[in-house]
Formats: C-alpha cells, structure tokens, sequence
C-alpha cells in the first residue's frame, strides 16, 4: 500500500492510504476523494463489503479492485456491486494508469450528470411555478379586461338602440366603431388565451377521421359564408394519428382564413387532401384555396403571434390563429407551412404522426 501511494505520488496523483476497510471509509467521510483502489481480499472488511459502504458516503465514487489471479470471478462480482474496473496483481503501472484514467473520465460523467439533473430538477420546478403565474395571469386577463370591455360593448349598444336618434350620424358611427372596437378586443383577448393554454395541453392521440373532421368544422363555419357561395372538395384523406379537439381547431384555423381570403372570388374554391410523405414517414395533408394569396418573401412572418400579411380594413383578424395552428401540430410531433402567390391563392401543408400498424 505504501508502495502504491508513492508511485501514484510520483505520477501527480493526490493519493492518502489506509490499512484497513474502516480506516478508508474514515478517510472517505472527513474529506473528498474522487476514486478508491481496493484490494479485494483484507481482513474484517473485504473489497465488495468496502465498496458497498464507500458508495453510501459517496455515491459518484468511482472504485477499483485489485486482485490475485484465483479471485478475478469475485472482482467481476465486485463489479455488479459499484466497482468501474479490477486489475490483476501483480500489475505494471504502465497497465494501472490507463484504468486510473477511464475511472476518472466516469467520475467526472458522474458529477455533470448529477449537476445536469439537478439543473433540470430545479428548472423543472421553475416551470411548475411558471405554468401556476401564467394560469393565475390568465384568470386574471380573462377577469379583469374582460369586464370593462363587456361594460364599455354594453353602454354603447344602449347608446345607439335607445338613444340612437338623439346622436348626430357621426356620433352614431362613431359608437359603432367603439362596439367594433371592443369586440375586436374581446376576441384578441381569448385568442390569446387559447393559445397560451396550448403550451402546456398535452395531445390526447388517437386514430382521427380527418375527411369527416374537415366536413364538419366547414358546416360550422357556415355563418362566415352565408350569402356567398363557397365550394368545399375533400379527397380521401388516410386517418391520422392526433387530438381530435386540437385537430379541429387547426382546420377551423385554416378553413375560416381560406373563406375569409376567398371573399373576392365567384365561386371561392376550397380544396383539402393529401399527398404522398416528404422526408418523413406519413403523408402531407393540404389546405389550397383560389384567394388572394400572398408574396412568399413574407412566409416566415405567417405563424408567429399578430404577424398579418394583409390590413386589417381589408381582411378582419387578430393574427393568433395560425400561431395556433402552428404549435398544435408541432405539439403533435409535424410541421406546417405554406406556399403562395399574389392573386393566386394559397396552400397550408402540415404533417402529422402516421398510424401505427
């Protein structure tokens, strides 16, 4: 053991020694050390019982059995019991150093891993506090903004419905530019809401009949298309894996934009399919539409929150609802994007998860 301790001095090692297996777990409890080489066979407290005790104080410790010949099927048990390696008596310190040094990257491995889930646990628990602020925000904003808004839509429909004929036509359009206002208002504030809910809405899988989903949302939007005539063709669309509830939204999203953007068109024609897989396994499902379209150079602009390619006097909107249709299907393992021209209409891709089986 003195010996031992020297040669590893010699090589830069900060080594202390000890006779016994109770004397090394003294050592081991009073100040740190990063590895431990142990002989397997020592009298009251063998190698394997030693290192049991050893991993209570430190469970990053990273230990080493030497032994004899006779005894290597003992140190590969040792080995199941929290030794890295064992080295074969009598050993050069050429063999030793490379073993000393594996053992050491492990205990290093050790130590970050520890720090990484520490880290994570911590910001885990960040987040936890986080989502708890953002719903009580939330309750807050949908509270207390929406109050005042209700008050200031409410006077002001009892301004123009009781009090209409004593308003000059200015201040008549005026209040109605303030109803206007507050609903435009209203709704922003529970887009808003809907969107902020989605981050933290785990999907609820399942096999999804998307033709029959899309038929349905389009007859729940028939009130966006009364006096206009819009035609609505479904291929055959494979079923999907997703959230039945989060997929409707996506194509409420991409449904009521293509009828909005078709206003101008006799008929307004609104086409959903599906094409073959691009670089991924399931199939590419599409939303096209004969509308106005848009330039392409602005395309990164569409998804994220309030970006609109278009004035509002032209076309209504708060610009959340492809934000939202973005952070479903990505919550849902695809992606989405689309492709477009001026006055030539535009097509929504997005894949989603293929079934299984």
């Amino acid at each position: 053991m003195a010996a031992l301790c020297n040669t590893l001095r010699d090589e830069g090692f900060q080594v202390s020694g000890a006779k016994s297996g109770e004397e090394a777990l003294a050592l081991l409890r009073s100040e740190p050390f990063d590895l431990v080489l142990v002989d397997l066979m020592m009298p009251q407290m063998d190698g394997i019982a030693f290192l049991q005790e050893a991993l209570k104080v430190d469970p990053f410790l990273v230990g080493i059995v030497m032994t004899g010949h006779a005894s290597i099927p003992t140190a590969v048990e040792a080995m199941r019991t929290g030794a890295i390696d064992y080295v074969v008596k009598p050993f050069k310190l050429s063999l030793l150093l490379p073993v000393l040094e594996r053992a050491l990257a492990v205990r290093g491995l050790r130590l970050k891993n520890a720090e990484l889930e520490k880290q994570v646990g911590q910001r885990t628990a960040e987040l936890e506090q986080l989502n708890k602020d953002l719903d009580a925000f939330c309750h807050s904003v949908s509270h207390d903004l929406q109050t005042p808004l209700r008050t200031i839509s409410g006077f002001s429909e009892i301004l123009r419905g009781h009090h209409g004929e004593a308003l000059s036509p200015e201040a008549f359009r005026l209040v109605g530019l303030i109803q206007r206002g507050a609903a435009e208002m209203s709704q922003l504030i529970n887009d808003l809401l809907g969107f902020s809910r989605l981050g933290r809405q785990a999907p609820a899988m399942r096999k999804v009949d998307l033709g029959r989903l899309c038929r349905e949302v389009f007859e729940d939007l028939a009130g966006e298309r009364r006096g206009r005539r819009v035609e609505l063709r479904v291929q055959t669309l494979p079923r999907a894996q997703g959230d039945p509830a989060l997929l409707r939204i996506v194509f409420a999203n991409l449904l009521s934009n293509a009828i909005k953007y078709t206003r101008s068109r006799q008929p307004a024609l609104i086409e959903v399919g599906a094409a073959g897989p691009a670089a991924g396994p399931g199939p590419v499902y599409f939303v096209r539409d004969n509308g106005v379209g848009f330039d392409m150079q602005h395309a990164a602009k569409l998804f994220e929150v309030f970006q609109r390619l278009h004035h509002t006097h032209e076309f209504e909107g708060t610009g959340v609802g492809l934000a939202t249709a973005r952070r479903i299907i990505e919550r849902h393992g695809g992606r989405i994007w689309a492709e477009a021209a001026p006055e030539s209409g535009a097509t929504f891709f997005f894949t989603l998860p293929a079934i299984e089986g």
